[in-house]
């Protein structure tokens, strides 16, 4: 238990304060004091440099307000940023970016990707973020390195992937990794089926019995395109996430990335299941995938984070 009569940590003195609470509130000429690497202290400025505290850092002229969250990316592709723009998703995925993924993708280019993210993020105000790519067990030692938060995705296909010659090994390196770090203050380990269009139905199934077990998190991209929903239902006569929702695999646990095509009935399975939605504005711009219609999902009550992906 933290000791309150303890000196402080850090005191940050920025000319302008942010709090979560209460909200639409900016603070000015005040203090924030951390101990035990939480926040301990709130107040006035005179008042707080009457705190006893290890360390006081000054901050003229600027704003401190809580770091951002950005909840869907694949931090190492930050290597790939230009490789191929104006085209439709599955135009950019098939002959650009898995040929490329292919010939480069290895330990250390996730290694130096995800350090580039991380310090584009930080340097951007985001203290917290959430990855899916290749060699999770990677990205995960560099976040632990950075001092950030994570919720590190581990990718699930049903073809070979960098780090995972099959479903299998993907889901089983995906549990050995949650289970190494089920007690990590800092990051979390999610599984992510990576599309309805490149998971069958026993991989899902799969996903969610290990999601069951292990109370995990499942992040996946549900509906990125007008494409997507239409091939789906000429193939299966059955739009995406009325099929997870059959397989049983919507909830609170879990986060549709995208979601730019909601139809009515969509809309009350998201709301029914009480299911996360991830809108993501820069990569649907990027691909002219559409727009996920946030106003919307907020009036209905739908949970939604914001990623740049």
């Amino acid at each position: 238990m933290p000791n309150a009569t303890a000196p402080l940590d850090l005191l940050l003195l920025p000319d302008w304060l942010v709090p979560v609470e209460p909200a639409g509130v900016v603070l000015k000429d005040h203090g924030i004091g951390i101990r035990d690497g939480c926040i301990a202290y709130i107040g006035p400025r005179a008042e707080a440099l009457r705190q006893n505290a290890v360390q006081v850092l000054e901050l003229p002229g600027m704003l401190l307000s809580p770091g951002l969250i950005n909840a869907h990316g694949h931090a190492a592709m930050t290597l790939f940023r230009g490789l191929a723009d104006d085209l439709p998703l599955m135009t950019w995925l098939q002959d650009h970016i898995w040929p490329a993924e292919g010939k480069w993708v290895d330990e250390d280019f996730v290694r130096d990707g995800t350090d580039l993210a991380i310090a584009e993020q930080l340097k951007g105000g985001i203290t917290c973020f959430s990855d899916m790519y290749f060699y999770p067990k990677v990205a995960a030692e560099r976040v632990h390195a950075s001092g950030m938060r994570a919720q590190i995705t581990v990718p699930v296909l049903d073809f070979p992937i960098p780090g995972a010659h099959t479903t299998a090994e993907a889901l089983h390196n995906g549990i050995e990794l949650f289970n190494d770090l089920a007690h990590h203050p800092r990051i979390k380990i999610a599984f992510g089926p990576h599309a309805p269009y490149t998971v069958s139905d026993e991989n899902l199934e799969k996903v969610r019995v290990i999601a069951d077990e292990l109370d995990a998190t499942i992040q996946m991209h549900v509906h990125e395109t007008a494409f997507e929903v239409e091939q789906a239902v000429e193939q299966r006569q059955e739009r995406p996430l009325a099929r997870l929702n059959r397989l049983g695999m919507l909830g609170p646990r879990f986060q549709a990335v995208h979601m730019t095509q909601i139809s009515d009935d969509d809309l009350a399975l998201l709301v029914e299941s009480n299911t996360n939605v991830i809108h993501c504005p820069e990569s649907n711009l990027k691909l002219a995938s559409g727009f996920c219609p946030v106003e919307r999902l907020w009036q209905a009550g739908v949970n939604v984070a914001v990623r740049p992906d």
